[in-house]
């Protein structure tokens, strides 16, 4: 219980609230488009990607290595990697505008998912879904077709981080996982459990530079005195405080922030744990290649449909929450902390690139509510997470059998004390 004394003679920090109006006009206020980066990969065309030694398109992944190889003549390879070919690790300090690459580019409405190519080898015509999967066998030479140049469905990014972990590896770290956790999970989930279903997906992300501007306004509170009072049986602790009016503002950079570039996937409802794969978070990004389809041989994809427009407020909020984490240290005087009362955000400029990143996937249904339960792994850092059904039986026996071990704890303290 606390009283909080407000003393109009101490010393108060610089910066009022924003007026109703400044802050409809600051929400407005949106930065002008910027330049766009042209990120398609010039030296692939759709079709047959052939290695580049022999000629063979029997090419895919090595995971081990995170490079390309060909089936035939062992030949390893590998595109270059985005950030210096299109120089996305510099300049994020002078950016200004909204900066959008070109495999981030708005999605059309009416652009068709499915592609019909002529295969280059024997004339046949394949169709690629580019709504599950870039890449298509030709039905009768068994040539891998690819999509290498950017449509306008959002199908194709601007760049791919391979696989890292093998599958063998991501089986173990699910097994791992799943076996710390056997004490409560369901019954039926340990009976059906199959980690080598386990498949790898590349999820879209867009990965943000930017650089902004935050501000925020409050009250912070110094204690200035404690005391006890006893009321009836109990006693009662309470405290006086200075309460001050607290502003603070800061510029800064961040680099690589990533964000769902599926809505699937950032829908949090409860009808499926999507919210595990942001804690296999942060990917090694800078790592990240030019597109090539080939990366994709092997494994499952999905298809980007959030826009750069539709996701600047949760740009701004990320920045608002770095920016909250960036003033913290300035705020140590006030050891009953800081309550912040309004909060604005300038962003300066920002650059938008489309990256699919690598994910190993274990799901199960649980039939009893529906809810579909993932374990997911970092293919690139072995980071992992899940969820699993449990027993409620389980978990309420080892409630009830921790708080009757603690009660007995306490029972033995007040016999030996009494």
């Amino acid at each position: 219980m606390g009283q909080e004394p407000v003393d109009p003679q101490q010393p108060t920090f610089d910066g009022p609230p924003l007026s109703l109006e400044e802050e409809l006009a600051a929400a407005k206020a949106e930065p002008e488009p910027g330049p766009s980066i042209e990120t398609v990969n010039e030296s692939l065309k759709d079709g047959l990607n052939r290695c580049p030694k022999c000629g063979s398109s029997d090419v895919r992944l090595r995971g081990s290595t995170g490079m390309l190889v060909c089936l035939f003549c062992r030949n390893e390879w590998q595109e270059a990697r985005v950030e210096e070919e299109f120089g996305l690790g510099v300049g994020i300090d002078e950016l200004d505008g909204t900066v959008i690459a070109s495999g981030a580019e708005q999605i059309q409405a009416d652009a068709a998912d499915q592609l019909t190519f002529k295969c280059e080898s024997c004339g046949a015509e394949v169709v690629v879904d580019t709504a599950h999967a870039l890449n298509a066998r030709c039905h009768w030479c068994r040539h891998t077709l690819n999509v290498n140049q950017q449509i306008p469905n959002g199908a194709v990014p601007d760049a791919v981080l391979p696989f890292k972990l093998t599958k063998e590896e991501a089986v173990g770290k699910i097994r791992e996982f799943a076996s710390k956790r056997r004490l409560f999970a369901h019954r039926r989930f340990k009976k059906e459990f199959v980690p080598e279903n386990v498949l790898g997906v590349y999820l879209p992300y867009l990965v943000i530079d930017a650089r902004a501007e935050s501000q925020y306004w409050g009250k912070g509170e110094v204690e200035t005195r404690r005391w006890t009072e006893k009321q009836g049986d109990n006693r009662v602790t309470y405290y006086a405080a200075d309460v001050y009016q607290v502003s603070r503002q800061v510029s800064f950079t961040v680099d690589d922030l990533t964000v769902e570039g599926s809505s699937e996937r950032a829908d949090f409802s409860g009808a499926k744990t999507n919210n595990i794969v942001n804690t296999i978070l942060p990917f090694d990004t800078k790592n990240a290649v030019k597109w090539n389809a080939s990366y994709l041989v092997g494994f499952t994809s999905e298809k980007r449909d959030r826009n750069v427009e539709g996701m600047q407020p949760i740009l701004e909020d990320q920045l608002l929450s770095i920016g909250r984490s960036q003033v913290r240290g300035s705020l140590g005087r006030f050891d009953r902390g800081v309550r912040w009362e309004q909060e604005k955000i300038d962003v300066g400029g920002s650059r938008w690139v489309s990256m699919y990143l690598p994910v190993w996937l274990y799901s199960y249904q649980q039939e009893s509510n529906g809810i579909l339960h993932y374990i997911a792994v970092n293919a690139r850092t072995g980071e992992t997470m899940g969820s699993i059904p449990v027993s409620q039986p389980k978990l309420l026996l080892a409630a009830f059998t921790v708080g009757t071990f603690l009660e007995g704890i306490a029972g033995t303290i007040l016999v030996a004390t009494a």
